[in-house]
């Protein structure tokens, strides 16, 4: 199993830019797939990127796709999500997630959230 602690959310102005990161506990954290996801009150959970076992592989929304960088750090064991050129819209909660398996939207073990506001 892995436990995930996200941090680096906060509130940023328009334009603006964000690294929120994710730190598993374990020591299989370079063969599970990652993802970050966000959410807000009411809304459904949305995927914002993913990438496979060693960064090679990855999937942007396209709401965010040429704003934001999923990466990964192995021997560290951290998630990055790099969020740039940030909108009013990007404000939510933003939770990372592991899985064994590869997918888009199907992940097993998730952190508890970090939330970022974008003011404009």
């Amino acid at each position: 199993q892995v436990q995930l602690v996200e941090s680096g959310g906060g509130l940023v102005q328009a334009g603006g830019s964000l690294r929120l990161s994710c730190a598993a506990s374990g020591r299989t954290f370079s063969t599970y797939a990652m993802a970050w996801f966000r959410r807000a009150p009411g809304k459904e959970r949305e995927v914002v990127a993913t990438t496979n076992w060693n960064g090679i592989i990855t999937y942007y929304a396209a709401s965010v796709k040429g704003r934001f960088t999923i990466s990964r750090d192995n021997p560290k064991k951290i998630l990055y999500l790099q969020m740039n050129s940030l909108k009013p819209e990007d404000t939510d909660v933003y939770y990372c997630a592991a899985d064994k398996v590869y997918s888009s939207n199907l992940y097993n073990y998730w952190g508890q959230g970090t939330q970022v506001t974008v003011s404009s």
